[in-house]
């Protein structure tokens, strides 16, 4: 078998309508409960203030993307006159629509402009809808699938989590030298949205924000080993042995996914098997994994470079077997599960969740168990 044919064998697309409604209303759902999840992280200092809402930005572009998608697939599997095709999501690796569906987004957004200026206005195609309906007494299917693609195309129009999402730089107040550098990808492979933050002091003659050629040198370098077989230790020396004066203090990887539900998912393992055995109400058969992987630095040394020279190098603290191995300081792995999936879990003792956080998703309310 093909790489291209392992990659792509458990993709499925979603070509009924109600179908891919649910699952559109099921991200929706779980996308809800993420910000509340990294305000937890907060408070347990896994996060600070700067990085959760970092962290909460990335999340609503997150749920731009899901937003978009919606409307271009809204109507899926109905009579339009037009092949729409369907939603490709990897059932088995991730739960999320594949890379390609993000690369197509992409390529309509760079054409928006010419969708909207040939399509009615919102405004004039629902008065068409109802002139249809209460005129003709028919259902106005193409005015529907019209209507989609205005608010598909106008929704790319605003900010969405892309499969590249290039660097951006904040000045850490009251620092002068030190900034965090965040970005995120689409990893291709596990079908996964990953963010990324670096955060580092710049002993530079001329600081990041104030050298724009430099700073393109270090973004290009970032979103080139934004890849999730490289450990972060690999990245941050990367960075410190290459772009002098920029100084890694820490490093943090956060990936989301994948999503469980067994209407859309295939797992034989992990939650998989409790989702099978909770049987939840509509709406509540899901559970999603988070994994947070964070590298700190332990001290600089300073070496010479040179008969007159010498730089400094950052020592990161990779403590005990277990960092060693993943190349970070400390790996957290967290599930996020509605209250009745959750109630199965407890009961059943799923085996390989020593050391998961639990957050618990039910009553309007989001809480850490245990």
């Amino acid at each position: 078998m093909s790489l291209k044919e392992d990659l792509v064998r458990d993709h499925v697309g979603l070509a009924e309508n109600r179908q891919a409604r649910r699952y559109f209303a099921k991200f929706e759902t779980i996308l809800s409960h993420l910000p509340a999840v990294a305000e937890e992280m907060r408070d347990r200092r896994r996060l600070d203030m700067a990085e959760t809402e970092i962290v909460s930005a990335h999340l609503t572009r997150l749920a731009g993307t899901f937003r978009a998608l919606s409307h271009k697939y809204l109507m899926t599997g109905r009579d339009t006159g037009v092949f729409l095709g369907s939603l490709t999501v990897d059932r088995s690796a991730s739960g999320f629509p594949v890379l390609q569906e993000l690369l197509s987004m992409a390529a309509d957004a760079r054409n928006a402009g010419a969708h909207l200026s040939r399509l009615p206005s919102a405004e004039d195609l629902k008065e068409a809808m109802i002139a249809r309906i209460v005129g003709e007494r028919r259902i106005p299917s193409d005015l529907q699938y019209a209507l989609s693609q205005r608010l598909y195309h106008q929704a790319l129009a605003g900010d969405l989590f892309l499969a590249r999402n290039e660097v951006d730089l904040i000045p850490l107040a009251g620092t002068g030298q030190e900034f965090i550098a965040h970005w995120s990808v689409w990893d291709g492979r596990r079908n996964l949205p990953v963010i990324w933050m670096m955060r580092f002091r710049d002993s530079g003659r001329t600081t990041l924000d104030q050298d724009s050629v430099r700073l393109e040198r270090v973004s290009a370098h970032l979103m080139a080993q934004a890849l999730p077989e490289l450990k972060l230790v690999t990245v941050a020396q990367g960075v410190d042995d290459d772009f002098e004066g920029v100084h890694p203090i820490s490093l943090k990887r956060l990936t989301v996914g994948p999503m469980y539900s067994s209407a859309y998912t295939r797992q034989t393992e992990g939650l998989g098997p409790v989702l099978d055995r909770a049987r939840p109400p509509v709406g509540q058969d899901w559970a999603l994994a988070w994994a947070l992987e964070e590298l700190e630095a332990e001290r600089t040394e300073t070496e010479r470079t040179g008969w007159f020279s010498t730089r400094e190098r950052t020592i990161f603290r990779l403590i005990g077997p277990e960092a060693a191995e993943t190349g970070a300081t400390r790996t957290e792995r967290a599930a996020i599960l509605p209250e009745p999936v959750f109630q199965t879990f407890a009961e059943s003792r799923a085996p390989g969740f020593d050391g998961v956080e639990i957050y618990v998703a039910g009553k309007g309310r989001l809480w850490r168990a245990g």
